[in-house]
């Protein structure tokens, strides 16, 4: 493929970058739009009885104005950056990805990718909870207890999967320099042996 588009050796791991990007501010743009939009249903549609506590409003107001505010940030870092990546990644030639902006905007892209499937999921979670609360409590609060109860270990395997996550990728990161380091000692030490190879021969032409 790399051959196919062009692309020089020295250039793989930039494109690769590019293509993980485009991929992660993809994967933000709809998880945002599909989230955020299901939020402001749920604000909008909420049927509310002056049986429900006004504390429990406040919470749910706050979580849902977080959640929608959160996915807003990722989806308007994700409709900006997204176009110039695809406009870089639709061209052939040498140094396509280098001329991409996707390593100056890497905090951005981070950060979306992270508020869209950490931080955001989380809260999505959250008001899952709350708005059980708020509609089985002048019912049956023990069905939003249950509610709550389920997503609770949800939330620990989740966490735990996120961070196992990370240190897994951050492992395959390391090992993956370690690995080019030792490929350029490799091809360092070849070049000096042969230099070295090059310059005994020659010493040996003159005196003969």
């Amino acid at each position: 493929f790399v051959k196919r588009m062009g692309i020089p050796e020295d250039n793989v791991q930039s494109w690769q970058a590019l293509q993980l990007s485009r991929a992660k501010l993809k994967a933000s743009r709809g998880t945002s739009a599909l989230l955020s939009g299901f939020a402001m249903v749920a604000l909008v549609e909420m049927q509310l009885s002056k049986a429900i506590p006004p504390e429990l409003l406040i919470v749910f107001s706050v979580c849902t104005t977080l959640l929608v505010s959160v996915y807003m940030l990722a989806l308007m870092i994700s409709t900006c950056i997204l176009p110039h990546l695809d406009a870089a990644a639709c061209l052939d030639g040498t140094g396509t990805a280098s001329k991409s902006p996707h390593e100056k905007m890497r905090l951005y892209i981070e950060t979306a990718w992270a508020v869209s499937t950490v931080f955001g999921l989380l809260l999505f979670m959250s008001e899952i909870a709350i708005i059980s609360w708020i509609v089985f409590y002048s019912y049956s609060p023990e069905a939003a207890l249950a509610v709550t109860i389920i997503l609770i270990p949800v939330a620990i395997v989740f966490l735990v999967f996120a961070v196992h996550f990370y240190r897994q990728l951050v492992t395959h990161k390391y090992e993956q320099s370690v690995m080019c380091i030792s490929e350029l000692e490799s091809m360092a030490n070849q070049l000096q042996d042969g230099g070295v190879a090059g310059s005994d021969h020659e010493a040996l032409h003159q005196n003969v």
